[in-house]
């Protein structure tokens, strides 16, 4: 169990979206972070106080939470000395990088020298099957995006909220490491071997009563050829009933590729549904999720009717606007 409340770390983190593991905390579990610690250089902010460890230590914090999902997932020699500062001053650490903490041996040595904890929450702690494709009992719900970290889990995270202040019945499956340091569990997708991938998100998403909706939180993009894969994984396992579209609409490029453009509405509706139906042949496509944060309010608004009148499906913000009406479309199939 991670010890709450939580130091956010955001290290040197280039820009905002690197930041998003503390974003996602700060938005969705508020009460469990107690600030934020920021090097020298770090472009995000997620709106905590800042905090050295001495601070945070006098206010509770019980775990240093690394916050920051950079490229290839890995810590910094920068990083480093304040990680093992951090164990020698009380803390436990919480990481999803792919670079795990317990392969570190001087972190290693630190926490078992100081009696303190490492978790790693992008490690896999179940032998999931291969994927059979047998159709399950109750309605599953998948975001799936033009791009990286458009906002899929904060999609799914709003939907679910909305349908338990309704008093329906709803899960949000968490599928990175973010959605984990959330809810608590789930599993660490793009950890999983490539063979059994399809399958975690079958075992993730059992039998259910027939009035439930699993919310499963999506990963990477079809069009990002670097992340496709774990799509895929969740297009097959997850059998969806409903796709939600979501997109960001300021990006000059596709996350990381600036090679590559983003794929319109349009070709993300005309390739991820064939695929989903594969696996599930009555999924629709009934919403769209657009992540206005860079907008301002009538730009995003003119954003959201426009796409809604050229798409034929409703467009919201589910973090601006709320999830109601994405809801509604769920009821609608």
């Amino acid at each position: 169990m991670i010890q709450t409340p939580y130091l956010l770390f955001l290290g040197d983190a280039p820009d905002q979206l690197a930041a998003k593991v503390a974003q996602g905390i700060r938005d969705w579990r508020p009460g469990n972070a107690v600030g934020q610690f920021r090097m020298e250089g770090c472009g995000a902010d997620v709106g905590l106080p800042d905090m050295d460890l001495g601070a945070a230590k006098a206010a509770g914090a019980k775990t240093l939470v690394v916050g920051v999902a950079n490229r290839g997932g890995v810590i910094s020699t920068a990083w480093k000395k304040v990680l093992v500062t951090a164990l020698e001053e009380g803390f436990d650490l919480a990481s999803g990088l792919h670079n795990l903490l317990r392969d570190e041996p001087d972190l290693v040595a630190v926490a078992k020298a100081t009696g303190r904890a490492l978790h790693d929450v992008r490690v896999p702690e179940v032998q999931y099957p291969i994927a059979n494709g047998v159709k399950r009992r109750g309605k599953r719900c998948l975001a799936v995006g033009t791009d990286c970290s458009v906002g899929k889990m904060y999609t799914a995270l709003a939907m679910d909220a909305e349908m338990k202040a309704r008093g329906l019945k709803s899960t949000f499956r968490a599928t990175g490491q973010t959605g984990i340091l959330v809810t608590g569990n789930g599993v660490p997708l793009d950890a999983v071997v490539a063979d059994f991938m399809a399958g975690s998100v079958e075992w993730l998403t059992p039998d259910n009563d027939a009035d439930h909706w699993d919310h499963i939180e999506g990963q990477g993009s079809l069009f990002h050829v670097s992340y496709s894969g774990v799509t895929m994984a969740l297009i097959h396992g997850g059998q969806p009933d409903a796709l939600i579209l979501s997109h960001e609409p300021t990006r000059p490029h596709m996350r990381g590729l600036p090679d590559y453009n983003l794929p319109s509405l349009e070709a993300l509706r005309d390739t991820a549904l064939p695929l989903a139906r594969i696996a599930n042949p009555a999924c629709e496509v009934v919403g769209i999720s657009v992540n206005t944060a860079a907008m301002g309010e009538e730009e995003a608004l003119s954003y959201l009717a426009a796409t809604e009148t050229r798409m034929g499906l409703p467009a919201v913000d589910p973090f601006r606007q709320g999830a109601a009406r994405l809801v509604d479309a769920l009821a609608a199939i």
